[in-house]
C-alpha cells in the first residue's frame, strides 16, 4: 500500500469504514474529470456508425453510463484520493501537529544563572517558553512557567528536565491558553470583581490564586508564614475568617499579599458604601 493511500486510509470510519464526504467542489471536478473522456469516446464511436438514431441513443446511454459508473469514476477516485481529501488531511496534521499546554512550577536558587538552565532543559525537549512568573520563597525563587510542547512530551518528561535544570520539587498540570493571562492582568481583573461586589472576595481570590475556599476554624492558620502553607487565612466581613486551601501548592508571601490586600480593598468599598449619606427626602 502506498504512503497516501495509508495515509488516507487513516481517515476512514472505526464503523462503517468508509472515508469522510469530500467537499462538493473537489468531488463534482473529479466527476467531471472521469465523465468527460467516456462521454467524449463513446460518443465518437457510435455517432460515426450506421447505426439508426434510437439505437445509437440507447448504446450511448448503456455504454457510457456503464463505463462511467463501473470503470472510470472508481479509478479516477482511487488516483485522485489524496486530492479530494486534502483539506481534511491538512486539518489532521495540524492538530496532530498541535502541542500541550503546561503549567510547570518549581523552586530554584535565587542565583543568577538558575533560571537559564531550566528554560534550556525545556528548550531540549523543544518547549515554547509563553509565560514565566517568579515569586519569591523561604528556600528560593517559585517559577511557574506556562510552556507549549509536542504532543509526545509528557509530565514525567518535564519533571525530569526541570530537575535537571537544577529545579526542587517540581509539579506539574495540564492547562489551557486561561493560563497566558498576566499575573498583573489577573489582580487587576479580581480587584475590579471586589470593587464591584466586596461579597464576592472568597471566590475571586480563589479564582485568582487558584485555589478552593475552605472553612475557616480557630486552628486555621493566619497568614502564609504560620502552620500550613497550602492553606491561606484571610478575613471577610460577611463570613468572618475565610480559609483558602490548595494542596500540593504551597501558597507564597507574594500571594498572600495580594490576597489581603483585595481583603482590604472589601473593607474599603463596604466602609465607603456604609457612610455613603442615603437620598433626602421631600420636607
Amino acid at each position: 500500500m502506498s504512503h497516501n493511500h495509508a495515509e488516507t486510509a487513516d481517515l476512514a470510519c472505526e464503523v462503517c469504514g468508509r472515508l469522510p464526504e469530500p467537499r462538493k467542489g473537489r468531488l463534482t471536478m473529479a466527476s467531471i474529470i472521469a465523465m468527460l473522456p467516456v462521454e467524449l469516446a463513446v460518443h465518437a464511436a457510435v455517432v460515426s456508425s450506421h447505426l439508426s438514431l434510437v439505437a445509437k441513443v440507447l448504446v450511448l446511454t448503456v455504454t457510457a453510463t456503464t463505463l462511467v459508473i463501473w470503470v472510470a469514476e472508481p479509478s479516477v477516485m482511487r488516483v485522485l484520493r489524496r486530492w479530494l481529501h486534502a483539506p481534511i488531511l491538512r486539518e489532521r496534521r495540524r492538530l496532530s501537529s498541535a502541542g500541550s499546554l503546561w503549567r510547570l512550577r518549581m523552586t530554584v536558587d535565587d542565583t543568577p544563572g538558575a533560571l537559564e538552565a531550566v528554560t534550556k532543559q525545556l528548550g531540549m525537549l523543544e518547549g515554547n517558553i509563553l509565560s514565566v512568573q517568579v515569586q519569591p520563597g523561604s528556600d528560593g525563587a517559585i517559577d511557574e512557567f506556562v510552556v507549549d510542547v509536542p504532543e509526545r512530551i509528557t509530565a514525567r518528561d518535564l519533571v525530569e528536565a526541570a530537575e535537571d535544570g537544577g529545579g526542587r520539587d517540581p509539579q506539574v498540570w495540564p492547562t489551557t491558553a486561561l493560563a497566558l493571562m498576566d499575573g498583573p492582568t489577573k489582580a487587576l481583573s479580581a480587584a475590579v470583581r471586589v470593587a464591584s461586589a466586596p461579597e464576592d472576595l472568597p471566590e475571586a481570590v480563589a479564582d485568582l490564586l487558584g485555589a478552593e475556599v475552605a472553612d475557616g476554624g480557630p486552628g486555621a492558620p493566619t497568614s502564609y508564614l504560620s502552620g500550613d502553607t497550602t492553606r491561606l487565612k484571610i478575613h471577610s466581613r460577611w463570613r468572618g475568617a475565610v480559609v483558602l486551601a490548595r494542596p500540593g501548592q504551597p501558597f507564597t508571601s507574594a500571594e498572600s499579599a495580594r490576597a489581603h490586600r483585595l481583603a482590604e480593598l472589601a473593607e474599603v468599598v463596604e466602609g465607603a458604601v456604609s457612610v455613603r449619606p442615603g437620598p433626602e427626602r421631600a420636607g
